[in-house]
């Protein structure tokens, strides 16, 4: 697997290669590299970013300035990428990252992260040179950091020999082995802490009994989450969804400066 994230700021990422299992897929052959935009970019004084033609807050990072980071990375036309590799524009409107996309993307030979910044991406960034655009959440951050990290750590933890042991990503969180619900709970030493105990079925070395247990866990945990959802939703349709909003919380900056709040971050669909 190899994983090229395009950022402005690549040294958002130094603390992340420290973690155990992203270790471990670089030591097994994995590769993690960054890639700055104003490292490439064909304006003078380090320009990536400009005022949006409509008018309106917020920079926009550059279709030229990606097209130039993306050919000094790869060699060639950024249109004709996509179809060699994953190109994923990190969007807060993208298709929600979820663990059966996690497994698709930890499947590909190679991925690219495009990690915005500001109000967010030109369009024809998206238009031509995405083949993906994923989002973690419905909400918008400052920069596509942070998603580029989420993505990263979902998938590479993936990989076999990260985590040590294969088994501990079989049975998690919304993984197959759970019919997609939540984990159950888990319990350690000591059983018993100011009169909070431990479930007996977990101490009672019955392994079918606490399997099933842990089943059933999983299955209510998912029918919480499903009643909470469908009360979120109901919320919403009545009196309108909170939060969220598109990234218009500042004016707009010089060129190379950082508007605040675009809509850059946080959502895969194959783009036409």
């Amino acid at each position: 697997m190899e994983i090229d994230v395009f950022t402005l700021f690549p040294e958002a990422f130094a603390w992340f290669e420290g973690q155990r299992h992203v270790a471990n897929a670089l030591r097994l052959g994995h590769r993690l590299a960054y890639v700055n935009y104003r490292d490439h970019t064909p304006l003078s004084a380090g320009q990536v970013d400009d005022t949006p033609f409509g008018g309106g807050a917020g920079m926009v990072l550059r279709v030229d300035v990606v097209e130039s980071a993306l050919r000094a990375r790869y060699g060639r036309d950024p249109t004709e990428l996509r179809h060699e590799r994953r190109v994923i524009a990190l969007t807060p409107g993208g298709t929600m990252l979820d663990d059966a996309l996690v497994d698709e993307l930890a499947g590909e030979r190679a991925l690219t992260l495009l990690a915005g910044r500001y109000e967010g991406f030109d369009e024809r960034i998206i238009e031509h040179f995405a083949s993906d655009q994923v989002s973690i959440g419905r909400y918008v951050l400052a920069g596509g950091e942070l998603p580029a990290l989420v993505v990263c750590d979902a998938v590479l933890r993936k990989l076999p020999g990260a985590l040590g042991h294969d088994e501990s990503a079989l049975e998690e969180s919304f993984s197959a082995a759970l019919g997609g619900a939540p984990e159950y709970p888990h319990y350690t030493r000591p059983a018993e802490w100011r009169g909070w105990e431990v479930p007996d079925v977990l101490v009672s070395g019955h392994h079918e009994r606490i399997r099933q247990w842990r089943l059933e866990q999983s299955r209510a945990r998912a029918g919480v989450a499903a009643g909470r959802a469908a009360r979120d939703g109901e919320g919403a349709r009545g009196g309108g969804a909170p939060g969220g909003g598109a990234g218009d919380d500042g004016p707009p900056q010089a060129p190379g400066g950082g508007a605040g709040g675009g809509e850059t971050g946080s959502g895969t669909g194959p783009l036409p």
